[in-house]
């Protein structure tokens, strides 16, 4: 009797362990098959219990930072009278509607000699567009791109200024901050060569949830079956890092171009080490000089602000779940949160408002070093502009 009462009772659990396992491969199932592999879902299963907060991100300069070309949307970048850049007498390029799509076309005294297509576009507007067409399984800039502060059409940066140029390529390396995935296929052309190629139907735009907090299925499974648990559970909370991973999060894209790869930060997650993936060029530690563009996290963790604090992040400014680029007002009570008690001088509060715009005197926009544009019929280099996070006194303009 005693040998039955075992038998039913190993059987009993035996039961509750299949209808866990059945419960949670059920939900897995439910789950849809997400490129980077078994542990990842997508940003449209974060969407179902976090709405709101999808939607707001959805229109964050993160968000936004790639995105395929629809060309109803492209459409309302350019006016019909503004669609045109002529380089000289002999060579222009244009933008131009076709039955297939929308297209950059060169001409060379006026007539068409190349036309590429409008296939992607990288940035958020906010700054510029830049724009790039498929050939095969490689993609390449094409030569103008449409900069806000002008609100017309330029020659891309470090693009020649006296013709037009549609081969410079576009690695996996530009993905890697501008999107959150793409499948990489390297040949050995040579002993010093590699040739590489890139699925343009695995690119996952914009920079998703999963990218920030890491892979989300086992998170997402472990909910679905306990509907009840409130707190998240196999999901990295940025709340749980040390100052040190916060800002490696960040500095995986915002630590500027100079550091060189070891290896592609498509496998960064948050918690991991950013010097197993770049070697890093230590400008943010006092040597060198750190240019506007992509540095943020060196020029901040080299302000006074950051240093002193002992606990000062990205995040004590920025939440990128929100879509305040540009309020300069809320960006200014964060400053006073911790600066309350702040004297100016008699000519500083002569200028007022203070409390609404302490950036533009704390951390001006300043023109690139690495990056400019070039204007229709100007000799010069038009400046571009970026926010410096490096905290500071600035001298005043008088």
């Amino acid at each position: 009797m005693k040998g039955t009462k075992r038998i039913l009772l190993i059987l009993g659990a035996m039961a509750v362990v299949i209808t866990i396992l059945s419960r949670c491969m059920n939900a897995a199932d439910q789950l849809p098959v997400d490129v980077r592999g078994e542990a990842y879902t997508g940003a449209a299963t974060c969407q179902k219990c976090h709405k709101s907060l999808s939607e707001s991100y959805a229109h964050s300069p993160h968000g936004l930072t790639s995105k395929p070309v629809v060309d109803a949307q492209l459409l309302k970048v350019f006016a019909a009278d503004s669609n045109s850049f002529l380089f000289d007498t002999h060579h222009k390029v244009l933008i131009e509607k076709r039955d297939s799509g929308i297209f950059q076309v060169a001409y060379q005294d006026g007539k068409a000699v190349r036309a590429q297509k409008f296939d992607i576009g990288f940035g958020s507007g906010e700054k510029a567009f830049t724009y790039a067409y498929w050939q095969g399984k490689k993609l390449y800039e094409l030569p103008l791109s449409y900069f806000s502060a002008i609100q017309n059409w330029a020659i891309s940066p470090g693009f020649p200024k006296n013709t037009y140029y549609y081969d410079r390529g576009i690695t996996s390396r530009c993905l890697e901050c501008h999107a959150s995935y793409v499948n990489v296929k390297l040949t050995q052309k040579s002993a010093f060569a590699m040739d590489e190629e890139m699925e343009k139907g695995s690119i996952i735009y914009g920079i998703d949830c999963e990218r920030c907090h890491g892979p989300g299925k086992q998170h997402v499974v472990f909910h679905m079956e306990n509907p009840n648990e409130k707190k998240a559970k196999f999901i990295t909370l940025y709340q749980t890092l040390t100052r040190k991973q916060k800002m490696d999060a960040c500095g995986v894209c915002h630590s500027g171009n100079t550091l060189t790869a070891q290896k592609s930060v498509f496998g960064f997650q948050p918690g991991d080490n950013i010097d197993d993936y770049y070697a890093q060029d230590f400008v943010g530690f006092g040597g060198g000089n750190p240019d506007v563009h992509g540095n943020q996290t060196s020029m901040l963790m080299g302000s006074n602000c950051y240093i002193k604090s002992g606990t000062m992040t990205c995040q004590s400014c920025h939440n990128t779940h929100e879509n305040i680029k540009g309020n300069l007002n809320i960006y200014s009570q964060r400053c006073i949160s911790c600066h309350k008690t702040v004297s100016h001088t008699q000519n500083t509060l002569a200028k007022g408002a203070l409390s609404s715009n302490c950036i533009d005197c704390h951390m001006p926009k300043q023109s690139s070093k690495l990056i400019s544009f070039q204007q229709a019929g100007k000799n010069d280099l038009s400046a571009y502009m970026l926010r410096s996070h490096h905290i500071a006194i600035y001298p005043v303009n008088k």
